[in-house]
């Protein structure tokens, strides 16, 4: 009850929507004015206030211990908010607080390569090796795979053990480049789709070190995250770049007052607490940022790609690439996002075919909705089930369209 009453204290405090404040990514904003037109009630928030509300009630349930949610809406950043604290014993959470970005990282990975084709120095369906000729050493097969294949999860190496499950190389780029060449393909490329979960940034990490000897860090920050004004994002960290948010990994259905509890949840956020990964350029899974960062990448997608993707890497980017079954599952991909229309995805019921983004492992989920302009950014710092992620986050994204469409 004491952690209880904390959190209501803090969301009181921290509750805001745009403030110049929060529009500059830092501190945690103020209370929205009850100024939106046609209310119904004098009682029930509307607008960017219940969006507001509908955020800190997840806080209040003890969910996560903090949270950021940044929405842009017609090409304004209409909602900025931060709430809750950084971790078990950690200061305010504030909107410019950093955060392990996990799977969300991948978009921008995936813009890396789609920067590259803009220059005209590599193509989609360019095979991997005619810029990468070791890459097939382990596999002759491999010379089949294609710049398309990666990008949309098609290559036949959706997971590489040697390196997937040896975090202590993630941090030595030369040694997963060898990795990546002795793997062997799982299945012939272009025949099925299987999420890469890890394996996405081995590969196009690799594959941008042979074609213009740069890692995909430094890619991003100087093609995307400077261009956008991303001042709080990477991939990995850089140096001592200031304290991320600490990860805590909760059981199904457990609460913040149980943070210990065993299992694969908590094994991930003890991973990624180590500051040796962090600092890790692990294109699939470290990018470090915020929610309203995140915003701004998808707000520039729905923009046409403003100065950093010109249309026909920015078609390619918002476009459905596969539909097929995935594990079991319908799933439709494009090269680098992910897109919704599905009874029950993550995407909100009532997001549309068109809405395309990325979640990251149960504690983030972005998208850009082109039928309403809207771009959706929601990051925690609590990692939780799959079935409790989905719903969290859901029902924000359904109340965000709900409320701005």
């Amino acid at each position: 009850m004491q952690r209880r009453t904390l959190l209501g204290s803090i969301a009181a405090a921290a509750i805001g929507s745009t403030v110049s404040a929060s529009a500059t990514g830092s501190g945690t904003g103020d209370r929205p004015a009850r100024s939106e037109p046609n209310r119904q009630s004098d009682i029930l928030p509307m607008g960017t206030e219940r969006i507001a509300e509908t955020f800190f009630d997840q806080l209040e349930r003890e969910l996560h211990h903090g949270a950021q949610l940044a929405v842009y809406h017609e090409d304004e950043l209409v909602v900025n908010l931060a709430g809750g604290t950084s971790g078990p014993d950690g200061g305010t959470e504030r909107t410019d607080t950093r955060h392990v970005l996990f799977s969300t990282t991948k978009p921008y990975t995936a813009g890396c390569i789609h920067h590259l084709v803009d220059e005209g120095i590599l193509d989609y369906d360019d095979h991997v090796v005619d810029h990468w000729p070791a890459f097939a050493k382990g596999d002759k097969r491999k010379k089949n795979v294609t710049i398309r294949h990666v990008l949309s999860h098609q290559s036949g190496l959706h997971a590489i053990p040697a390196i997937d499950d040896n975090p202590e190389v993630w941090g030595d780029p030369a040694e997963k480049e060898r990795l990546v060449e002795e793997a062997e393909l799982l299945y012939p490329p272009g025949t099925r789709t299987d999420y890469h979960l890890l394996s996405y940034g081995w590969i196009i990490d690799g594959l941008t070190r042979n074609v213009v000897g740069r890692q995909i860090d430094e890619i991003a920050a100087d093609a995307i995250f400077e261009p956008l004004g991303m001042g709080d994002t990477s991939i990995g960290l850089e140096g001592d770049h200031g304290p991320v948010a600490t990860l805590v990994g909760f059981e199904p259905y457990s609460q913040i007052t149980e943070p210990e509890s065993p299992g694969y949840n908590a094994y991930v956020a003890d991973l990624f607490n180590r500051p040796a990964v962090q600092h890790s350029v692990v294109g699939a899974a470290t990018g470090i940022g915020t929610a309203r960062d995140l915003a701004r990448f998808y707000n520039c997608l729905l923009n046409g790609g403003e100065d950093v993707f010109g249309e026909r890497v920015t078609n390619a980017f918002t476009s459905v690439e596969v539909e097929q079954a995935e594990d079991g599952e319908y799933t439709r991909r494009g090269l680098g996002v992910r897109f919704g229309g599905q009874p029950g995805d993550d995407f909100g019921v009532t997001a549309s075919h068109s809405v395309y983004g990325h979640g990251g492992l149960g504690s983030i989920m972005t998208w850009a909705d082109p039928d309403n302009d809207i771009a959706f950014a929601y990051v925690t710092n609590g990692i939780r089930d799959g079935y409790e992620h989905s719903q969290r986050v859901s029902r924000l994204g359904d109340t965000v369209r709900h409320e701005l469409a």
